[in-house]
């Protein structure tokens, strides 16, 4: 699927799968997040039974009396989008990885859209590709959806623990981060750990059925599309298939791990599944954990 067919997906699920989006979406979408928190409001003379470790001793030696801090549950959420741009996501077996990451990104975007939320998003390979601050309004998501389509990176190569760094640096309040990759990269256990500190992060993994069950194919040359070294491949031999499987499972499982010890939500999403259905099923299931 080229370019232009994802675009015109996406201009399809805006126009037609608005109900989607509305009801299955942006309805459950703020209820299964784990929320900014408080923030500041006002301050107000104390009163007593008030919290002594809220007054404001600033404000009540300006003014000749106690003052403390009150705070209000923050209504506004925030989103930001870490996206994947390595050559790794332009492979599958039935379609792409990124056609599958596009349509996630769109979802996550419209979804912010109906809850009034800002939404911004980096894109990333072996550097920063590109930047979007969050932002709320329509013309501002259908502009980062039509930059997710349409940006050609420039690096090769895929430096997840750089845009996960950015990211911990750049956001300073609490939000949701949505980390969507292959995640066939290393080093970026640390960032990963200091970003979910701060930011409610979910990891979704865009996976193929190829990952883990090599075909029954005579010998061929296997390209790595980001390093472009090569290898010997014989599906014929069953122990080849085996260790092909085993390897990759126990990558899989090391992710897991890794997501797991930091408190990170996971999601699966394979090229040959529907990414709004995973979607669904994914805010369902969180939202009753």
């Amino acid at each position: 699927m080229d370019r232009t067919r994802i675009l015109s997906q996406v201009k399809r699920i805006r126009l037609i799968s608005t109900e989607l989006v509305e009801s299955l979406l942006a309805g459950n979408y703020r209820s299964v997040f784990k929320g900014p928190g408080i923030e500041f409001d006002e301050v107000r003379e104390y009163v007593e039974g008030d919290d002594a470790r809220l007054i404001d001793w600033n404000v009540s030696s300006r003014l000749n009396d106690i003052y403390t801090k009150t705070f209000r549950e923050e209504r506004e959420l925030s989103l930001f989008l870490i996206v994947d741009l390595s050559q790794s996501l332009e492979t599958g077996s039935l379609r792409s990885r990124r056609d599958v990451q596009n349509i996630l990104v769109a979802l996550f975007t419209l979804a912010a859209v109906q809850n009034n939320d800002r939404v911004g998003a980096a894109f990333f390979t072996d550097r920063i590709e590109h930047w979007v601050p969050a932002v709320k309004g329509k013309k501002h998501a259908l502009r980062l959806i039509q930059d997710t389509v349409s940006f050609i990176p420039e690096g090769n190569g895929s430096d997840l623990g750089t845009a996960l760094r950015a990211a911990a640096e750049a956001l300073k309040r609490r939000g949701i981060v949505v980390v969507l990759s292959d995640f066939k990269t290393s080093n970026y256990s640390r960032d990963l750990s200091l970003l979910a500190r701060r930011q409610d992060v979910i990891a979704v993994r865009i996976t193929d059925p190829l990952d883990t069950n090599y075909p029954r194919t005579g010998l061929v040359q296997l390209r790595d599309p980001e390093t472009g070294r090569t290898v010997l491949a014989s599906g014929f031999s069953g122990k080849f298939r085996r260790q092909y499987h085993e390897f990759w499972e126990a990558q899989r499982r090391q992710w897991q791990r890794e997501c797991l010890r930091r408190r990170v939500s996971t999601l699966e999403i394979s090229t040959d599944e529907d990414p709004a259905a995973k979607l669904i099923q994914f805010f369902r299931r969180r939202r009753k954990s």
